[in-house]
């Protein structure tokens, strides 16, 4: 029987910078198969984030997800790592860009390599678009103030949205309108019974925050995430093999 398995665990990617890694099971085929780049949510690298690198290397895909928190954790490292993000450069940026280089040294995979992200991760994914990747996946990530910039030279994007996240009203339609003036192939789409955080496949944050969240409506939407894991396979497909 063919296993269905997916391998998942903690690695060293530089003397400083941990992360979490992910390999396709048996059941995908033989390698060497395209590599992501997965940049975690404001968490860190929790059980939701370990579900997520879990759901797309069952789809084929050697992932690899950076600890952005690596050098002191998330209370010492939240405030640099949101500063990398708003100036577009930074230690943050380093980080990931070793992730990269790590999965596309690795024997097992193609030089194909994409880039997902999720609310904090995908603002990240989206300034990466124009960094040397091939598709990239962006999940309720905060809009730049000079889109234009961010998407010169930029590689095809999707994105998911909740019309019911507070933090990015308009966010997706801003978006859809920036990459169709400039003939990015996109696929942009927002949903309107989901809030931020829905494709979580549980509350993230903890019994404090988590209450938190589920108060904002920032919860899990099982039928809107699954469309959007479709969506974003059928995308990968089409860009990474």
């Amino acid at each position: 029987m063919t296993s269905t398995t997916v391998e998942l665990r903690d690695i060293q990617i530089t003397p400083e910078l941990k992360g979490v890694i992910a390999t396709p099971p048996a059941s995908a085929g033989l390698g060497p198969y395209p590599a992501v780049v997965m940049v975690h949510e404001v968490f860190g690298i929790d059980e939701a984030m370990r579900a997520q690198i879990t759901r797309l290397a069952q789809a084929g895909y050697v992932v690899l997800m950076p600890d952005l928190f690596s050098r002191g954790g998330a209370r010492k490292c939240l405030t640099a790592t949101f500063k990398a993000l708003t100036a577009g450069k930074g230690q943050a940026f380093d980080d990931v860009a070793a992730a990269k280089a790590n999965l596309l040294a690795r024997p097992d995979t193609t030089d194909k390599i994409g880039v997902i992200g999720f609310c904090m991760g995908g603002g990240f994914a989206l300034l990466l678009a124009n960094r040397g990747y091939d598709a990239s996946a962006i999940n309720y990530g905060m809009m730049p103030k000079d889109i234009d910039s961010v998407l010169e030279g930029a590689c095809p994007i999707i994105g998911s949205f909740g019309a019911k996240d507070k933090q990015l009203v308009g966010a997706a339609s801003k978006l859809e309108e920036a990459l169709s003036e400039r003939k990015i192939a996109h696929d942009i789409k927002e949903y309107p019974d989901a809030g931020h955080a829905f494709m979580n496949p549980h509350q993230a944050g903890g019994p404090f925050f988590g209450t938190l969240l589920r108060i904002s409506g920032a919860k899990p939407n099982p039928e809107a995430a699954a469309d959007a894991w479709a969506r974003i396979e059928k995308f990968f497909g089409e860009h990474l093999r």
